[in-house]
């Protein structure tokens, strides 16, 4: 039995009916992990004012990175997206839910053709290369996708004609002419009041930007088929204001709002293929090739295996869509925002429930830029750091709303006060063999007499959980990684104020010795269980340190107390070399 063929049969019904992908260009996707088969309704249409009352039990936790394009090859902008989307993933299934979680490259449009040319190759062929360089980058970070998708897969231009077919048959989509903005970098018209001009400071040539991306624009004028995206303005605008919650964070919720209050324009949705050659051929009329965008944007119910023909209404729900989070960076808000959901409510497809639009990157307080050359290689950075250690810190410290600044300092300095200095420190601290030369687990103490000492760390350790939960629910990171090693920080003071290298000497204090012992044991496991969707490979060295059992690392046991089982004496503890030596950076 071929690979391919292997792997699909372990895939849903509606992901079958999809082939894998184009004979000419094999192995396009990658599927992991199985799928869960059990049966849910149908979604309705979550863009309603009504309340949607769903079942959404045993529905597929679907979470979705931004596929990248493929005119360059991938930063640590990139990478960022990906460990976002990864991480709530990895969340979800350590919840007990099924996940799936989509990625891929965005392989069609004139920046594709236009770099292929200058670098004398044909379209596929810088495809394939720059592809597989993303598919690389999160294979080394080891991104959980179940599916990498690629739009010049053979199943992704049966998804995008249904698409077409579905907005032309309802009246949404018209031949007419177009004049306007064009940024060729964005691939996206912009209105003129969008548009602004700017003189260069060498030349004294006026020319064009786009306002929301500082992107240089030309007036152009064509005809094309045009979306009637200007009828949507009225149930994108009671989408939003009935789900105050669908972009995070609520900074761009508002900026959105504020977008639409202006009204909306109708929108292009083909090219000329006198102009576009590299692209999706619109049904019936091969003169005119695919929006990118609108090609682009189908990915995310390719990968579900729409359009879902033949098949009944619970097979269609296991496959996962709507998407439970849509995770984007800034820059592309308008068309995950605006034009994405527009499109499914035309089609009478359900909308996502959450759009997370992530902050950018700097570096010194500048926007990286191939031009200035302070682009982050992020195999670079792993392979200085450590995979986990990057991912760690693009969680700890990237953001939603602000941009964060990225160097290898930066870096370096979380890792030695918060990996090394916090969470290595209270492992080798708990797991220390003058201290506990058994290597025997201590014996948990009673919740019914907390000695005052303990009183202020039981209290955090009680309240952690809670917080992690609900920072996670918010997608920000970044809060729960801090209520996580203020908890550290608090256990790791704790111990030095309990003084246990003075309790072992006296037998007579062994008691307090050991429940000394089982806070600071107990703090690191609860903190590492806790870190496992963030930093999955370093986490697992820990909790088999620990000799924390597979079967005891999923959420019902992020809970104090709830490590090691009834037979918690009977466990050891191993020790070994440091968790996190000692890092030199590369230019030091």
């Amino acid at each position: 039995m071929a690979a391919s063929t292997f792997l699909l049969r372990r895939l849903p019904l509606c992901v079958q009916t999809g082939k894998l992908s184009r004979s000419s260009y094999p192995a396009f996707t990658t599927l992991r992990q199985g799928w869960s088969r059990s049966h849910i309704r149908p979604s309705a249409s979550l863009y309603s004012t009504k309340a949607v009352d769903l079942d959404q039990t045993n529905k597929p936790y679907y979470i979705t990175t931004p596929i990248f394009y493929v005119n360059a090859v991938p930063h640590i902008g990139h990478l960022h997206s990906a460990v976002l989307a990864d991480t709530f993933k990895r969340f979800h299934e350590m919840k007990g839910r099924k996940a799936i979680m989509s990625t891929g490259t965005d392989e069609h449009g004139l920046k594709i053709q236009q770099a292929a040319a200058q670098a004398g190759m044909k379209e596929i062929e810088l495809c394939d290369t720059v592809s597989k360089r993303f598919q690389d980058l999160f294979d080394a970070a080891n991104i959980s996708y179940t599916t990498y998708i690629r739009t010049t897969e053979s199943r992704h231009a049966v998804a995008v004609k249904e698409i077409w077919d579905q907005l032309l048959a309802r009246g949404y989509i018209y031949k007419g002419h177009h004049e306007g903005w064009y940024s060729v970098s964005d691939e996206a018209f912009y209105p003129s009041t969008h548009v602004e001009e700017k003189i260069n400071e060498k030349t004294g040539e006026k020319y064009h930007i786009a306002i929301e991306t500082g992107k240089e624009v030309e007036w152009t004028t064509e005809e094309n088929y045009k979306f009637k995206l200007s009828a949507f303005t009225d149930k994108l605008t009671e989408w939003l204001d009935n789900n105050p919650e669908a972009i995070l964070p609520k900074s761009r919720h508002l900026e959105v709002q504020g977008w639409l209050k202006g009204g909306l324009s109708d929108l292009s949705v083909s090219r000329p293929r006198s102009r576009l050659t590299w692209g999706i051929p619109i049904p019936g009329d091969d003169s005119h090739v695919m929006y990118v965008w609108m090609d682009a944007l189908t990915n995310y119910l390719t990968v579900t295996g729409y359009p879902w023909k033949n098949i009944s209404d619970s097979q269609k729900a296991v496959c996962g869509w709507p998407a439970d989070a849509q995770v984007v960076g800034k820059d592309i808000l308008r068309f995950h925002a605006v034009y994405w959901p527009a499109f499914l409510m035309a089609a009478d497809l359900a909308v996502p429930k959450k759009i997370v639009a992530h902050a950018h990157w700097t570096q010194g307080k500048m926007k990286m830029s191939k031009s200035i050359g302070n682009v982050v290689d992020p195999f670079t950075a792993m392979q200085e750091f450590g995979t986990d250690t990057i991912r760690f810190y693009l969680m700890n410290d990237g953001g939603l709303v602000d941009d964060a600044d990225y160097s290898s300092e930066l870096v370096a300095g979380r890792y030695k006060k918060l990996l090394a200095g916090q969470l290595g420190n209270l492992l080798n601290r708990s797991t220390s063999v003058a201290l506990n030369p058994s290597a025997k687990v201590p014996k948990q103490p009673s919740a019914d007499n907390v000695h005052p000492d303990d009183k202020a760390l039981r209290k955090k350790l009680e309240a952690l959980p809670g917080l992690v939960d609900e920072a996670m629910a918010n997608y920000r990171t970044t809060h729960a990684t801090q209520a996580i090693f203020d908890m550290i920080a608090e256990a790791n003071s704790n111990f030095t104020h309990c003084e246990p290298w003075k309790l072992v000497k006296d037998p007579s204090n062994h008691n307090r010795l050991q429940t000394v012992l089982w806070y600071a044991m107990e703090s690191t496991r609860l903190a590492t269980l806790l870190l496992q969707p963030i930093m999955p490979t370093k986490t697992a060295e820990i909790l088999d340190q620990l000799d924390i059992r597979k079967d005891e690392r999923s959420w019902e046991h992020a809970r104090l107390g709830q490590g090691w089982g009834k037979d918690a004496e009977s466990r050891k503890i191993h020790t070994g070399t440091p968790m996190f030596p000692q890092i030199k950076l590369n230019n030091k």
